[in-house]
């Protein structure tokens, strides 16, 4: 009879990845570039990616941020939720991009060199244009190598947002995870074609778009929700163990939203802020001459919650100026509860 004790049974373990031509082991990280093209002046750019590859085997999972350029809110989220993996105790891979747009990002603006917006020119193309191939580079090569993506956004125009998911509730997954996610207010959106979210639908795979803060800064509070919403849904899909940041409650579902706008060209002061609820009637803000001696009050036209608003002080006639949610309980078919 042999003394020797009994062996413990291994746990799995997770498959190597390979991405831009590095392999990248079980329980370890590799910052990866992927070429994207030459300026004018010869100059190579690409893609900075981090891959955390876990020990154990779990979903892949792909952070995206800056598709438009200008947009900075996501790059630090996904800065923050780097530095809190463990490759060792993640199960699954976390493939980060944070800086889709190098060219955008580059020059501070929302577009690529030759004017198009690569959030409406998904799946893109090989030899398409330049913002058709970079469509193409980020698909085939982090997309589609993922079962699971969150994409950072915030707003464009000189216009912030409140923290918010956009998504398609009807997709059950994509529903749970935007649960799990908790963000202050969860809009279910309508796709729009060449959009990253568009793409994701047609190849069968479940996105999270989060919106917050506005374009050219950081809005430290659109960071905080965006990296403990993100940590709770690895920790939903069973990538990280421990204790996240509990959401302070359930998210608010808006199913219908419209901008207030300008009456008349003039000067605006908004005197709200994203997460107030406002009442049908309630004044928003002022529009008036250079002078004031002509002034309007913009007011709602329903009751609901502001989701964002115009940080520009110079407004045309017919410019969006509030966004609000309308809750009401016909829009949601249910009593409206404004977000916490």
């Amino acid at each position: 009879m042999s003394g020797r004790a009994p062996q413990r049974a291994r746990s799995p373990r997770n498959e190597p990845i390979t991405i831009g031509g590095v392999t990248v082991a079980p329980g370890t990280r590799r910052d990866v570039e992927l070429p994207v093209a030459r300026l004018p002046t010869d100059t190579s750019l690409s893609l900075p990616v981090a891959v955390v590859n876990g020990l154990r085997p779990g979903p892949k999972l792909w952070l995206s941020a800056a598709i438009h350029g200008d947009e900075l809110n996501g790059v630090e989220i996904i800065r923050e939720v780097l530095q809190q993996l463990r490759p060792r105790q993640l199960a699954g891979t976390v493939i980060a991009v944070p800086i889709v747009n190098v060219f955008g990002f580059v020059n501070e603006t929302r577009y690529l060199p030759d004017r198009r917006d690569l959030n409406r020119s998904f799946p893109g193309s090989l030899r398409g244009s330049l913002t058709a191939q970079l469509a193409h580079l980020f698909m085939t090569r982090v997309v589609e190598r993922c079962q699971y993506g969150i994409d950072f956004h915030t707003g464009s125009d000189h216009r912030t947002n409140l923290p918010q998911l956009r998504v398609d509730l009807s997709d059950a997954e994509v529903e749970r995870l935007a649960k799990a996610f908790a963000a202050p207010v969860t809009v279910d959106a309508a796709y729009r074609d060449g959009s990253l979210r568009a793409a994701c639908r047609a190849v069968g795979i479940p996105l999270l778009v989060f919106e917050g803060g506005e374009a050219h800064r950081f809005n430290f509070h659109s960071v905080r929700v965006g990296v403990d919403g993100t940590l709770r849904v690895l920790a939903e899909l069973g990538m990280i163990e421990g204790e996240v940041v509990p959401p302070e409650g359930e998210t608010t579902i808006v199913r219908h939203s419209h901008w207030e706008r300008a009456r008349r060209s003039g000067i605006v002061r908004i005197d709200v802020f994203p997460g107030q609820p406002v009442q049908r009637g309630e004044v928003l803000g002022m529009l008036a001459d250079a002078l004031g001696t002509r002034r309007t009050a913009v007011r709602a036209t329903r009751t609901g919650v502001v989701l964002g608003y115009t940080r520009n002080p110079i407004a045309s006639q017919g410019d969006a100026l509030v966004h609000i949610a309308d809750l009401s309980e016909t829009a949601r078919g249910g009593p409206a509860r404004p977000p916490s």
